[in-house]
């Protein structure tokens, strides 16, 4: 072999290890159990990370306005509020534009908003020629209803682009609440190949509430193909970020129950060095819960952060329950304390990322229909554990000489006999 082969070769190994060096085996190995689980991967998407509402709702805004063909939106709720109103009055100028606009939003939320949509509002949303469904009307006696809600949160434009996470449409995304302060949460734009995922999920939604199937032609229409990107938009933080691995976790109850549950499980099993978890309905499902123990137990590094203040009621005395047995295994706790952290994600070992609707209880895992991204990104990924390293000046660790003071004795009655209820919250 000649000298300059041997030279060739040998680039090419080192290339090779370097490559190897690089990728995680804990990646791989997420990744193939993901889709064994029934989640859909594709490889080339772009992924923007809006962490508060007013960056959500500008941007989201500025790609409704240069809509041509289609705005679908898939709502647990929208709040009859100024942000609520502003969205509306946006989708009717573009109705009048001619752009399809179909807006599916989930009942129970909707009731259960301190500020819902009423009879008279459908009737003048209707009135412009939106297409407006209720998934699941709340009727007498109302308790056949409880279960299986539309918790996700999607807006499609055009083939485009998509916008999902954690947050419904409301002001206090923006402006907080006054029995909370902030209302945190997390939120991101797609793009590349993706979308048509997020597109069918409605689409099947709409299907299922209407037995009406949507025309293909209305979605794929020849021009989608030629229509430049949306312009003005939040630049993504990644410098090289088209090409990002992302899988879609559609949890549907009958069809794909345990998705999502299966695919925490197992990212939390495959991780070989740190976990971060930001949720804010904390009242863990035994199996996540023998996960996080089994990764604590390896020596894995579990930092998990937890609202001080909630929406409902119960969930800060589970949560605080299950966080004193974590912490007596080693996890570090943080009570976050400038507001409410509604986010829904979480990081494993800098490389792969988690962000969408479903919270880390029974009513989300077991019952709701939910949908999260699961994202094969160092970039991301590291975006998401700045942005907890930055709540973490916010926060307050728990210790065990902390424990008792943050918790009276009831208090702590209380989290260990709704514990016991976790099948039902």
């Amino acid at each position: 072999m000649s000298k300059w082969r041997v030279i060739f070769c040998g680039v090419l190994l080192s290339l090779g290890l370097v490559s190897m060096a690089q990728a995680s085996p804990s990646d791989s190995l997420t990744v193939e159990d993901l889709k064994e689980n029934g989640v859909l991967f594709t490889p080339r998407n772009r992924v923007t990370l809006l962490p508060s509402g007013a960056e959500k709702f500008e941007d989201m805004f500025k790609a409704i306005e240069q809509a041509r063909h289609y705005i679908y939106l898939e709502y647990f709720n929208f709040r009859n509020d100024s942000i609520g109103k502003a969205l509306f009055t946006l989708l009717d100028k573009k109705v009048r534009e001619g752009v399809k606009v179909r807006v599916i939003y989930d009942d129970f939320g909707n009731v259960s908003n301190d500020r819902p949509l009423r009879k008279r509002h459908l009737r003048q949303l209707k009135s412009r020629h939106f297409e407006v469904v209720v998934f699941d009307p709340i009727v007498f006696p109302w308790v056949n209803h409880a279960l299986h809600r539309d918790h996700r949160k999607i807006v499609v434009i055009d083939d485009k682009v998509v916008y999902t996470g954690g947050m419904n449409v409301a002001d206090y995304y923006i402006h907080g609440r006054p029995e909370f302060g902030k209302w945190r949460d997390m939120h991101m734009r797609l793009e590349g190949d993706c979308v048509p995922l997020y597109r069918r999920i409605f689409c099947e939604m709409w299907e299922r509430c209407t037995d009406h199937k949507i025309d293909s032609l209305e979605y794929q229409p020849d021009s989608l193909a030629i229509q430049t990107d949306f312009r003005g938009l939040k630049e993504t933080a990644c410098a090289d970020s088209s090409g990002i691995l992302l899988g879609v976790a559609n949890r549907e109850p009958k069809r794909s129950p345990a998705i999502i549950r299966r695919s925490y499980i197992d990212a939390i099993d495959n991780a070989q060095k740190r976990i971060q978890i930001v949720n804010p309905y904390f009242t863990l499902v035994p199996s996540v819960k023998k996960a996080l123990y089994r990764a604590l137990k390896r020596g894995v590094k579990l930092e998990v952060m937890l609202s001080t203040k909630c929406d409902v009621p119960v969930m800060p005395d589970v949560a605080a329950y299950h966080a004193k047995r974590l912490m007596k295994r080693g996890a570090d706790i943080y009570y976050y304390e400038d507001g409410f952290h509604h986010s829904k994600v979480m990081m494993v070992d800098s490389t792969f990322c988690t962000v969408g609707s479903a919270n880390l209880n029974s009513r989300s895992l077991k019952f709701d229909y939910e949908v999260n991204a699961f994202i094969i990104d160092s970039c991301t990924t590291r975006e998401l554990q700045n942005i907890f390293e930055a709540d973490k000046h916010h926060s307050t660790l728990l210790t065990p000489e902390n424990w008792k003071k943050r918790r009276s004795f009831g208090r702590r009655f209380m989290g260990w006999f709704y514990h016991l209820l976790i099948p039902l919250i």
